[in-house]
């Protein structure tokens, strides 16, 4: 099993060794009952899947371990057993309980959270979230003791059973069950009573309204001077989150304006805001807001951009740097839900499909702003680039991208050339591995090419590919080709003679790789072409015939 955010393996030595590690063991344990529990499997090695085959682990081990968690942590529970795995050999798999209501604590008063599969310690700002999702946990599956499970709204539960019933997500043995079986499959109903998810979603408006923070849901729509011109509200509790849904979608106009971009004889609609971008950031927002936390969605229109407010912090964990690829579900039930009704895109990836929607027509990216008591994503309305909308069209009708590759091609189409560190950055990944899985197949296919190396390395739309299909676009230095940089440079110190590296840099273009610059700096010095006076931060360049 492959070690995540919810999955650990440790070796033996780290509990039977000289030098035990417990306190490392306890950190662990503190991050993954602080995320919904999780298991570390002892006597597993880190690169292995299996334990030695004639492993054989102590019958009081389990019972140590327990105890020792006991004493190194607060509000953490583990259930620590002997397992024997395919081979023959044992390891000791230990279940740490979920701590719902509580947050936990190492006994010196630290906190962590798993990441993947690396515990993390808890910053001070990142503990107000820990403290907002503790109550989010349980939120959904609390009985409400005033609602009894047979006081549904009946249209609501009808339309349930009947979208569940044709969702190609759900298997048939769920299909099968009667009504009141899939309230408890679904944890909408919990023994006599409906839980606070079955009032929000097959409730009746009255219950709905007695929830303390059901969902409200405000869109504002304002002039090029910020009047407010107007407004539609939905705070009846009338709704359910897919009403909610749809009646957004359905009864503002707005979403059905945009603009024609000719694509050779044809033209081609573009729409301001498109559909899978609002319906996917408005599910993101009833799906991941904690249910715990007073605040109205916001939906506010400008003549440039769409802006949608969500009450409550991000997700312990997710960042708008990393919330591309970063999953973490705050409300898991009601996201199952969201789910098996086709309501949301698969876990992981609904940003995915917004990234991949906005480019493909030429748009920016999203921006993600978390404040204080809200997070906020903003849409442009403007295509960037139109261009680029035929341009990937003709593209995927031939190779038939996978999403990453396509958000990878449309982010290089639009930046017309990234470094490996801005690519990088753009995309959140830490290291090469991650970034060759968002390239995949592009550079094999001859699509994008790969210039420089190190942190030199450019990638770029293939030359050739802008040739065949006669893709316009404006001239750039990014990927100006290495003996005209080199001829650049030269001009630039003669003219400029005793520069430091910034000021070349800034007179030849910005735009161009700064490490690819100081690269061809330190080659045409070797070379004898420059001469160079200081050292580092303090080198001036110079030739000979400026002396």
């Amino acid at each position: 099993m492959k070690e995540s955010d919810k999955y650990d393996k440790k070796s033996l030595k780290l509990v039977t060794g000289k030098t035990a590690g417990w306190d490392e063991l306890a950190k662990d344990c503190v991050a993954l009952a602080n995320l919904r529990g999780g298991i570390i499997d002892i006597g597993i090695e880190n690169q292995a899947n299996l334990p030695d085959n004639n492993q054989i682990i102590p019958e009081e081990l389990p019972a140590k371990i327990q105890k020792r968690i006991s004493e190194l942590t607060n509000n953490v529970g583990v259930i620590a057993e002997i397992k024997t795995a395919d081979n023959g050999g044992q390891f000791v798999r230990v279940q740490i309980l979920n701590s719902a209501s509580t947050s936990a604590s190492t006994t010196d008063g630290k906190y962590y959270y798993r990441s993947a599969d690396t515990t993390a310690p808890l910053l001070p700002d990142e503990l107000s979230r820990l403290f907002t999702d503790k109550p989010a946990f349980i939120w959904e599956t609390k009985p409400v003791k005033s609602v009894p499970n047979n006081s549904c709204d009946e249209h609501k539960l009808a339309q349930f059973i009947h979208a569940i019933h044709h969702s190609d997500r759900v298997s048939s043995f769920v299909k099968e069950k009667t009504p009141a079986e899939l309230l408890e499959h679904y944890l909408m109903a919990d023994g006599d009573f409906l839980t606070n998810l079955g009032v929000l979603w097959v409730g009746k408006r009255n219950d709905r309204a007695k929830l303390a923070y059901a969902p409200v849901v405000q869109f504002l729509k304002f002039d090029e001077e910020e009047n407010r011109v107007n407004k539609i509200v939905w705070d009846d509790y009338s709704l359910n989150p897919a009403e909610l849904l749809e009646a957004v979608w359905t009864q503002i106009p707005d979403w059905k304006e945009g603009i024609e971009v000719a694509d050779g004889l044809f033209r081609k609609f573009i729409a301001n805001y498109p559909e899978k971008v609002v319906r996917e950031l408005f599910t993101n927002a009833l799906v991941h807001r904690p249910y715990t936390t007073r605040g109205d969605v916001f939906i506010n229109l400008y003549p440039d951009r769409l802006e949608i407010r969500n009450p409550g912090l991000l997700p312990l964990g997710v960042t708008p740097q990393n919330i591309l690829h970063k999953s973490v579900r705050r409300n898991e039930k009601l996201s199952q839900v969201f789910y098996d009704l086709l309501l949301m895109e698969r876990e992981g990836s609904g940003y995915d499909a917004v990234y991949e929607e906005l480019l493909t027509n030429g748009k920016r990216i999203p921006q993600t702003i978390a404040g204080d008591d809200s997070v906020k994503v903003i849409v442009k309305k403007q295509i960037a680039k139109p261009e680029i909308i035929s341009f990937i069209y003709r593209i995927n009708s031939e190779y038939q991208l996978r999403q990453k590759e396509m958000i990878t091609l449309g982010i290089l189409a639009q930046h017309q050339s990234c470094s490996a560190t801005e690519l990088s950055s753009i995309l959140n990944q830490n290291d090469e591995t991650g970034l060759r899985n968002w390239l995949g197949r592009l550079l094999d296919l001859g699509l994008v090419e790969k210039t420089g190396k190190g942190k030199g390395t450019q990638y770029s739309v293939s030359s050739e590919l802008i040739r065949k299909i006669n893709f316009k676009r404006k001239t750039s230095l990014k990927n100006i080709e290495d003996h005209r940089l080199e001829e650049l440079i030269r001009k630039d110190v003669t003219a400029y003679p005793n520069s430091g590296f910034s000021e070349i840099h800034q007179r030849i273009g910005e735009e161009i790789n700064l490490y690819k610059v100081r690269r061809f700096l330190k080659l045409m010095v070797e070379k004898g072409d420059l001469l160079m006076n200081g050292e580092k931060r303090g080198a001036k360049y110079f030739i000979k015939q400026n002396l």
